[in-house]
């Protein structure tokens, strides 16, 4: 997992829909990047519920939601869909995003096929304020936005 204050590594990945979405577009605003493991499961499923909920409060905190994974834009599609997820999700299909931002599994894991469930909070600078191995996936949205609350001062 990167640290905060580390840089955030740029990437240029397609989200759901095909468009091309890159992490630099995002500057200026705080940007929520959250790696999720497959599309449509359960824990999938209630972490973007959350952020999908929360999201308008999230938009007034001036935070852009990216959530990724190494879906393809076809099952993202579907995903965003069937939740009605008002955000992003981005497909790294050959993974190297996901190793840049350290999500990937161990070879010998089980799971070595799936992104680590980890989220970062992105400043207007690009530097990653906090870094987050996410368990509680119904929590997920509130910790963000009382993290964004203490980091804007507000």
């Amino acid at each position: 997992m990167l640290e905060p204050g580390s840089v955030a590594p740029d990437f240029t990945l397609p989200d759901q829909d095909g468009t091309e979405t890159s992490l630099s577009k995002q500057r200026g605003h705080w940007a929520v990047l959250y790696w999720y493991p497959k599309a449509s499961t359960p824990g999938c499923t209630i972490q973007g519920q959350g952020l999908r909920d929360r999201f308008d409060d999230l938009r007034d905190a001036d935070a852009v939601v990216l959530g990724a994974s190494f879906d393809t834009p076809g099952e993202n599609k579907a995903f965003a869909d069937a939740e009605g997820f008002p955000f992003q999700l981005l497909s790294d299909t050959d993974h190297s995003v996901g190793a840049a931002y350290e999500v990937i599994r161990p070879a010998d894991d089980e799971y070595a096929e799936y992104p680590k469930r980890i989220a970062y909070l992105i400043d207007p600078e690009g530097t990653i304020r906090r870094s987050y191995d996410v368990t509680d996936v119904s929590g997920f949205a509130g910790a963000v936005l009382a993290d964004l609350a203490a980091l804007r001062g507000a």
